[in-house]
C-alpha cells in the first residue's frame, strides 16, 4: 500500500495543536511526554538526512501512544466537566486517535531516508557486524591524540 506524501512539519504542527490543546485538561506528563517527542520532531526536521532523528521521533510516537492511553484513562476528569475541559480532553484524544497513522507516516518517511524494513529494538535485533573493529587485547594500541610524538615512536628535532 503506497502512502500519500505528508510534509513531516504537517505531522508536527497538528500534533503540537492538539497537545497544546490537550493540555487545558491533561498537564504535567501528559505535556511533558508529548512535547518532548515533538522536538524529537523538530531535530528530525532540522536533520533531513538523518535516519537517528526520524527513528527516534518514530519511536517516541509510538510510547506516547501507551503513554497517552495511561494518562488519559487515569486523569480524565470525569465530575465538574466544563466545555473547555470537554474541548481539551477531546482534543487529547483526537491526537491519540491520530497518532497511529502519524506513526504510519513517519515511518515511510524512516524508510525514505535510508532505513530498515524492520526496526531493531535494543536486545530484540541481531547484533551489529563488529569485525571492522579493532579488538582490546591487539598489539597495537588505538594513537593518543594527547600523547607527544615521543610516546608514537616519532623522534623531535630542535627541542
Amino acid at each position: 500500500m503506497e502512502l500519500p506524501p505528508v510534509n513531516l512539519k504537517a505531522i508536527l504542527l497538528v500534533h503540537w495543536l492538539l497537545t497544546t490543546w490537550g493540555c487545558i485538561v491533561f498537564s504535567g506528563p501528559y505535556a511533558w511526554a508529548n512535547f518532548t517527542i515533538l522536538a524529537l520532531g523538530v531535530w528530525a526536521v532540522a536533520q533531513r538526512d538523518s535516519i537517528d532523528a526520524i527513528s527516534m521521533f518514530l519511536s517516541g510516537l509510538v510510547v506516547t501512544i501507551f503513554l497517552d492511553i495511561i494518562q488519559i484513562s487515569i486523569f480524565y476528569p470525569r465530575e465538574n466537566l466544563t466545555d473547555t475541559g470537554r474541548f481539551g480532553a477531546g482534543m487529547a484524544i483526537l491526537s491519540l486517535i491520530l497518532k497511529p497513522l502519524s506513526c504510519c507516516l513517519v515511518y515511510h518517511m524512516y524508510r525514505e531516508r535510508g532505513g530498515e524494513l524492520l526496526l531493531h529494538v535494543g536486545f530484540l535485533g541481531p547484533s551489529e557486524e563488529r569485525s571492522a573493529y579493532q579488538t582490546i587485547d591487539s598489539p597495537e594500541g588505538p594513537n593518543d591524540p594527547f600523547a607527544g610524538p615521543e610516546s608514537r615512536g616519532q623522534t623531535t628535532q630542535g627541542y
